[in-house]
C-alpha cells in the first residue's frame, strides 16, 4: 500500500532531528514507500463548493528527508494541494499551544472525515485536551483541583500541603510551579496565572516520587508500544526533556499496565492512534498527550524497537478500513 501523506507541522528548518518524533514519522513513511508533503498550518484553507465538506487546501511542499544533521531535508516548491483529493493521510503534528488557532485547524480537518484519514482524529483531539481528557481517569490521578478562585486553591493547599500549579493548556513543562507547604507566594502566583490565562488552572498535590522520574508511556492505537523514564535535571523538579530532563530505560508497573488497559478501548474508539501518557511514581497518571506526542526516538534507542513503524502499521490498517467502507 502506497500512501500520499501530508504532514501539518512546524517548519522543518528549525527541528532537532535527534529527538523530533514528527521527523521520525516522516522518515518511516518514506521508508515504507509513501510520498510526503509538508505544510504549515497557517496555509490551511476552506473554500465553499456547495457541499458541507467544502474544498480544504494547504500550500504544501513535496519533501524528502534524511538523518543528516544540517542537511536533513530537500523540498520542492510549495504548491496548493487539495487535502481530500491529493493526499490519503494527514498527520496533524504541529506543536501546541492548544489555542483557538489549533482548535480551528482541527475543525477544518474534521471535514475531511470519510475521504482523508487524519491522525490523530481532529475532532477527538479537540475533545481530549491533555489535562482535561485525563479527568475521565481521575481514579488514577493524584489529588487534583481545576479552578480559578483563590479561595478554592487555598482550601486545596491547606488540605494537601505542597502543590504543583500549571496552565490547563500548557505544554512542554512550561509555566509549571511548585508551591511549598507554607504556600509562599500562592496569592501572587494566582494573580499572575489569572492575568495570563482566561481558563481555569490545574493544581495537584505534589508527588515527591517525581524526583525518581516521570514516565512517558506511548500507546499506539491503544496498545502499549514502549516507555521511558524522564528524570529532572540539576536543580529542577520538572522532568520534561524540553526543560533539561534526561531519559532512562523503563518498564511498566502493574498499576501502569492497569492504566493502559483502562484507556485502550476509548483511545481506539476515538481514533487517537499516537498517544503519550505521563505517570509519576509508577501509579499517578498526570496527562494524556494527544496533540503532538513525543518520546518515540528515546524509547526506540533504549529498547531497539521501531515505534514509528508501529504507528504507520496502525495508520495503514485504519486507512484500509476507511477505503473498504467507501467502496
Amino acid at each position: 500500500m502506497t500512501l500520499r501523506v501530508a504532514v501539518q507541522m512546524d517548519p522543518l528548518e528549525t527541528i532537532n532531528i535527534a529527538g523530533d518524533s514528527s521527523f521520525a514519522l516522516m522518515e518511516a513513511a518514506q521508508a515504507r514507500g509513501h510520498s510526503v508533503y509538508h505544510y504549515d498550518v497557517n496555509t490551511l484553507a476552506w473554500q465553499s463548493d456547495g457541499t458541507p465538506q467544502g474544498r480544504i487546501t494547504a500550500h504544501a511542499r513535496p519533501v524528502r528527508v534524511q538523518r543528516v544533521a544540517g542537511d536533513h531535508f530537500a523540498a520542492e516548491e510549495a504548491r496548493r494541494i487539495d487535502l481530500a483529493r491529493d493526499v490519503d493521510v494527514v498527520l496533524m503534528r504541529q506543536d501546541p499551544p492548544f489555542d483557538l488557532g489549533y482548535i480551528s485547524a482541527a475543525f477544518l480537518l474534521d471535514r475531511l472525515k470519510g475521504t482523508t484519514l487524519v491522525v490523530n482524529d481532529p475532532r477527538e483531539v479537540v475533545n481530549a485536551p491533555e489535562k482535561m481528557f485525563v479527568l475521565d481517569y481521575a481514579r488514577f490521578m493524584p489529588p487534583t483541583l481545576v479552578a480559578r478562585t483563590l479561595d478554592d486553591v487555598r482550601a486545596f493547599h491547606a488540605e494537601h500541603g505542597a502543590v504543583v500549579v500549571k496552565p490547563l493548556h500548557g505544554n512542554g513543562g512550561k509555566a509549571i510551579f511548585k508551591l511549598d507547604a507554607e504556600g509562599t507566594n500562592l496569592s501572587a502566583l494566582f494573580e499572575v496565572f489569572n492575568q495570563t490565562w482566561p481558563e481555569p488552572h490545574m493544581v495537584q498535590a505534589f508527588i515527591p516520587e517525581v524526583a525518581e522520574g516521570d514516565k512517558r508511556i506511548v500507546l499506539v492505537d491503544g496498545e502499549f508500544a514502549g516507555a521511558i523514564n524522564r528524570k529532572p535535571g540539576e536543580g529542577e523538579f520538572r522532568s520534561n526533556l524540553a526543560v533539561g530532563g534526561y531519559a532512562e530505560a523503563a518498564t511498566l508497573t502493574a498499576r501502569e499496565e492497569e492504566i493502559c488497559a483502562a484507556m485502550a478501548p476509548e483511545l481506539k474508539r476515538r481514533g487517537l492512534v499516537f498517544v503519550g501518557i505521563d505517570v509519576i511514581g509508577g501509579k499517578w497518571l498526570t496527562e494524556i498527550n494527544v496533540t503532538s506526542p513525543t518520546g518515540i526516538l528515546a524509547i526506540d534507542r533504549f529498547n531497539g524497537t521501531d515505534t514509528p513503524g508501529l504507528i504507520w502499521e496502525a495508520i495503514e490498517r485504519r486507512h484500509a478500513a476507511m477505503a473498504g467502507a467507501n467502496r
